[in-house]
């Protein structure tokens, strides 16, 4: 792949994902949103990908959307574009391997929608949050007022997007917008650290447990218990969990293969 905007790289089972315009402070635009389609095609036709990180260049995360975009988007592009760039984020949050986010520095807007879309979000204690749409006669329309919702609850959703209020790490880490700090100023290598351990466990297990709680979050208790049994059934028949029993009692490390 010819990226300009991203990095893609893969370490072992991991691919690492980098946002690649530190100059314009990482802003999302048209050809970052066009590249992340073919990463995110590249992840997903690889079977030894078994954890995504997505980082940013520079000391900044994003600042969100590319402020030039907005002379330039008018309603009848909302219509024909805004499905398609909601469904990128989609993707990060229903692909089968689990996306971290390493967030450093400022992180507003579409940056911050981004970041709600990943599994899990791992903050340097520099980061600062905000969805500031508001401020310019918006509401976030990348899954933002959706997802946010969703991770810290109906009237903090409202205090962050209507008041346009921004929220350092350790109050990010407190409502749940963020669910690690990193100590060492490195998000990045805390991440990594996270998706090796993710990396090493059973990747059947992991996709169907990541495949459960999106479940639990969109649908009723029968419906997940139910979701839980066929999972289970499908386990029980694999490679993997024999391995892990067999490796368990033999007391040495298993070797996986995802089958």
């Amino acid at each position: 792949m010819d990226l300009k905007t991203l990095i893609y790289e893969k370490e072992g089972h991991v691919a690492v994902v980098t946002l690649n315009r530190p100059g314009a402070l990482n802003c999302l635009n048209e050809e970052m949103w066009s590249e992340m389609s073919l990463v995110q095609d590249e992840i997903e036709k690889d079977d030894h990908v078994r954890a995504v990180v997505i980082k940013a260049a520079g000391d900044k995360f994003s600042a969100g959307i590319d402020i030039s975009l907005l002379g330039k988007i008018n309603s009848q592009y909302i219509l024909k574009n805004l499905l398609k760039m909601q469904n990128l984020y989609t993707r990060w949050e229903t692909m089968a391997p689990p996306v971290i986010c390493a967030v450093n520095g400022l992180c507003f807007g579409a940056g911050t929608e981004l970041a709600l879309a990943c599994d899990i979000r791992i903050a340097s204690r520099d980061a600062v949050f905000a969805l500031q749409e508001v401020n310019f006669g918006l509401s976030p329309d990348m899954g933002g007022s959706q997802r946010l919702t969703r991770v810290v609850g109906p009237s903090q959703a409202k205090r962050i997007m209507l008041a346009c209020e921004k929220l350092d790490a350790q109050e990010s880490l407190r409502i749940g917008l963020v669910d690690k700090l990193c100590e060492n100023a490195n998000p990045a290598g805390e991440a990594m650290n996270m998706a090796g351990k993710i990396a090493e466990k059973p990747p059947v297990a992991v996709r169907f447990g990541k495949k459960a709680i999106n479940v639990a979050m969109e649908s009723s208790m029968q419906a997940g218990l139910l979701y839980e049994q066929a999972q289970s059934a499908f386990c029980f028949s694999t490679e993997d969990m024999k391995e892990a029993v067999t490796a368990f009692f033999g007391k040495r490390k298993p070797e996986f293969k995802g089958k």
